[in-house]
């Protein structure tokens, strides 16, 4: 067990517990302040177009001058400070600009954390998954203490639950230290070489092309719902139920890898996420038919999670650790997130909530043929 495994815990179970509360409220949260479906789009957008600029830049910064830890905790101030942007004001230019100065520092905090526990692991990812899952713990405890709150004291509460998890993830990365990097015999390829490689290109677009699916889940699920007769507390139980199940992934997870890979393991998340975006579809009016899509959360988040960072260690390690996460970050959820959720908000004005769904399942089946050819041509270029 890493010596610092409990700081890390503690650290991601704050900051998803903010992200995930953030997340899936902020929807309605910009409803009741009278922003259109076209609108929230664009803002919830906001958090997946800042992952293209803040990772790398907090990443490179981190790997630099090798001071990860203090910048996780000048991020956290700066991320604070623009949230305060959601008290003040109320029109669609005052929430664009605090969620671009929200996200622009909050967006680089996970994988610098990540990059962290993966240095202090040294290449033994038995016990990431177990680490990860509190993070995924923080969200369903957040996320369903915060729909008690809002169904009882109003959604306007929501900017002041956020705050104070902000607060409690700052005061997190005091605990953490910095860890020695490892020194390499022989320096790292260069960074646009390894950019360059097809199975790396199709790597990253298999990627970005399951986040863009998913999008329609962390964009538009609570409305989607809401819009369908649920309530707050129905549409926390829900998000709370999807993580639970990933929770229970994370932390049965190394026998899965040990037995049947990263590749085999793609394939299985791949197939099960095609499946539960037309189930969320066809189920609107069906509870036991989004319960059920929902319990596939476990291997449609968590499972291709933990793959694609297994995967990613084939290429990017040693002293390019954190930009190889923030790499990952920035291209899968920052450009694959905010196409997806501008291009599905437009589906939605044009086609219906429901049709959004059925588009998402077609993203992931160009995302399984993308993970096809990364996985052939890497199997290629052994030989």
């Amino acid at each position: 067990m890493p010596a610092q495994a409990l700081s890390f815990a503690l650290f991601l179970f704050c900051y998803y517990a903010h992200a995930g509360t953030w997340s899936t409220y902020a929807t309605l949260f910009f409803a009741d302040k009278g922003m259109t479906v076209a609108q929230i789009g664009v803002l919830m957008s906001m958090i997946q177009v800042l992952r293209i600029v803040g990772p790398n830049v907090w990443g490179y910064v981190a790997d630099h001058y090798d001071r990860r830890v203090l910048v996780l905790r000048l991020a956290g101030f700066a991320a604070l400070v623009g949230f305060s942007g959601f008290f003040i004001g109320s029109t669609f230019g005052h929430f664009m600009l605090a969620m671009v100065i929200l996200n622009l520092f909050t967006s680089g905090q996970a994988p610098i954390c990540e990059a962290l526990m993966l240095s202090e692991m040294k290449g033994d990812l038995t016990y990431y998954g177990r680490i990860r899952m509190w993070g995924s713990i923080g969200f369903i405890v957040s996320v369903t203490l915060a729909s008690i709150a809002l169904e009882h004291y109003g959604i306007v509460t929501l900017p002041w639950v956020a705050v104070a998890l902000l607060v409690a993830t700052i005061l997190a990365a005091f605990r953490l230290r910095d860890v020695p990097r490892r020194t390499h015999k022989t320096p790292p390829p260069p960074l646009l070489s390894l950019l360059r490689r097809r199975e790396v290109i199709a790597f990253f677009a298999s990627t970005a092309l399951m986040v863009s699916a998913h999008t329609s889940l962390y964009t538009f699920y609570s409305l989607y719902l809401e819009r369908n007769g649920y309530s707050k507390t129905v549409i926390g139980a829900m998000w709370s139920l999807g993580v639970l199940a990933e929770v229970l992934l994370f932390y049965f997870q190394a026998p899965l890898f040990r037995r049947w890979g990263a590749q085999r393991m793609m394939y299985l998340t791949l197939a099960v996420g095609v499946l539960r975006f037309l189930m969320i579809g066809l189920g609107s009016h069906i509870l036991w038919l989004l319960v059920l899509a929902q319990l596939m959360h476990a291997a449609t988040f968590a499972l291709h999670h933990s793959s694609s960072v297994m995967s990613l260690q084939r290429w990017f390690s040693g002293p390019l650790q954190a930009r190889g996460q923030a790499l990952y970050m920035s291209i899968s959820y920052g450009i694959g997130g905010s196409l997806g959720g501008l291009f599905l908000a437009q589906w939605w004005e044009r086609a219906g909530a429901e049709s959004v769904y059925y588009v998402a399942s077609v993203l992931v089946v160009f995302s399984a043929l993308a993970a096809m050819l990364s996985f052939r041509w890497q199997q290629r270029d052994r030989y």
